[in-house]
């Protein structure tokens, strides 16, 4: 089985590298671009084409940019490989252990920045560190908080992802970061905030929030591009709800990608490395559509390298993977056989994450019907069970939301849909369980009931259906201008292959 995939792989690659658009390094690379879609493998990608086939491409082209049905990392680049994600204790990796493969070329344990998993105190060298030796800038970009455990990998050396304060702290004194850029810095008991910006500042960064300051940085900056409007977890806003809400003015990331290109432009050159992070946080909430607009704004940002690199033959290496899948996304469901309807995903016009934060500011609302019946019913019966009176149909202000997020109308729905939403509705609304603990996670995970009710109901109406609310263990795809990385192997191989082609090593 094994040969069989590889022989797969190399067709694949050579199929591809027929026509190859960008031309790969003539030596060592001077450009050195490390595309990364958290959470994204092979159906994540797909499934964002075959939105794009079904309604449009130019229906959500927010940014200018020539959109097609194929997304740039796939029709751009040229080659094609598979790499295993499986983490140094356990087959099914975090972003840590699997960032620490990638940005390292080694092993480690879940939660580990950077370091041996046997030996904590071992620090190894990073993909970042090394295009520092070799005189070159570093860029690192995500889309959500840059102390995060993929952008933390490339600069930090932490025994967990959690100690957000020490990866800050890292990133601002050690050095080895040029240009962060997208979401912002956690705060954290390991930090004092109101120290943060200081101690960059300190160490010779400059501090910009939106778009034009950015873009008046004089080339050479060194800064970092931290947004002010942050969504949640200090990251930048889901592609859905920055494009249909304005999010404040908020930057894209391909726009910080490009200005960060601008800045960092040298001689001797730079790696940058660019992560699409909200892929995997929607996936774990089986957001589908979410996850398609986030998966093509990371691709936005992949098509403004491409564009450079166009610009630039023979000086540029792109790599473009994932560390891992998450939410075990299919194309296909039981309930709509060999059927897909992908244009059933555009009624949807909000996040799950947004839908979540109506909801408590509805549930907090003194004036919502759900207040109501709860003021009512402490005169008339102060023990009554919620889950008996208030009902969804009964509720005009949470059907009429429920239409205009999801575009899902309650007469329209099956009976069985019609009684999920109506148990979820309870479940959100009361808080209380009405499966055992671990019944309810299978069916809601951690996430707001009705939230996911809701997509769960429209996933299914087109087609694609989810196993999970963590990650899965399936190879994820690598594209690259460079026939090094065709075939099928280890994740840490990628940045082995990486190093190779900058002429150097992570030993």
């Amino acid at each position: 089985m094994r040969k069989y995939v590889f022989s797969v792989c190399i067709l694949l690659a050579v199929a591809a590298s027929a026509s190859a658009v960008v031309e790969a390094p003539n030596g060592p690379a001077k450009y050195v671009f490390f595309m990364i879609g958290d959470g994204m493998a092979s159906v994540q990608i797909h499934a964002a084409e075959a939105y794009l086939a079904s309604v449009g491409a130019n229906d959500i082209d927010d940014g200018g940019l020539n959109k097609s049905t194929d997304l740039a990392m796939n029709s751009e680049l040229g080659y094609v490989g598979l790499q295993k994600t499986w983490a140094w204790n356990q087959l099914i990796t975090d972003s840590a252990a699997a960032g620490t493969a990638l940005a390292c070329g080694h092993k480690s344990y879940a939660g580990a920045i950077s370091v041996d998993p046997e030996d904590p105190n071992l620090a190894y060298k990073t993909l970042a560190e090394l295009a520092k030796e070799q005189g070159k800038k570093v860029g690192i970009l995500s889309s959500v908080s840059l102390d995060h455990a993929t952008p933390a990998v490339f600069y930090a050396h932490e025994v967990s992802r959690n100690n957000y304060g020490n990866i800050g702290f890292q990133g601002a004194t050690n050095g080895t970061v040029d240009f962060f850029g997208g979401g912002t810095f956690k705060d954290s008991k390991w930090a004092d905030p109101s120290s943060m910006w200081p101690t960059f500042e300190a160490n010779g960064y400059t501090i910009v929030h939106d778009l034009t300051d950015l873009q008046n940085l004089p080339v050479g900056t060194k800064c970092v591009a931290a947004s002010s409007v942050t969504q949640d977890s200090q990251a930048m806003h889901y592609e859905i709800d920055r494009i249909n809400s304005g999010a404040n003015g908020e930057w894209s990331l391909a726009e910080v990608t490009e200005e960060a290109i601008r800045i960092l432009d040298n001689e001797k050159g730079f790696f940058m490395m660019v992560e699409g992070g909200k892929i995997d946080w929607t996936c774990h909430a089986n957001d589908a559509l979410t996850s398609i607009y986030d998966t093509i704004a990371f691709d936005d940002a992949c098509r403004v390298v491409i564009e450079f690199a166009k610009a630039h033959p023979g000086e540029c290496l792109i790599v473009v993977t994932a560390d891992h899948e998450t939410g075990g996304l299919t194309q296909g469901w039981a309930g709509t056989k060999y059927d897909s309807a992908y244009q059933n995903l555009t009624t949807q016009t909000m996040s799950f994450q947004a839908f979540g934060r109506w909801l408590s500011d509805y549930q907090s609302n003194p004036y919502s019907f759900y207040n109501i019946v709860k003021i009512v019913l402490s005169y008339l019966e102060p023990d009554a069970d919620l889950t008996r009176v208030i009902n969804l149909i009964d509720d005009l202000d949470m059907q009429n939301k429920i239409e205009e997020t999801f575009g899902v109308v309650y007469n329209d729905l099956s009976a069985l849909q019609q009684a999920q939403l109506e148990e979820a509705y309870d479940r959100q609304m009361t808080g209380e369980k009405i499966r055992g603990s671990e019944e309810d996670y299978l069916i809601y995970g951690d996430y707001n009931p009705l939230a996911i009710a809701c997509t769960h109901i429209i996933n299914a109406r087109a087609g694609l259906g989810w196993t999970s609310y963590s990650h899965t263990a399936v190879p994820v795809p690598v594209m690259a201008n460079d026939p090094s990385f065709s075939g099928y192997y280890d994740n840490t191989d990628v940045a082995k292959k990486i190093a190779a082609a900058m002429g150097g090593s992570l030993n």
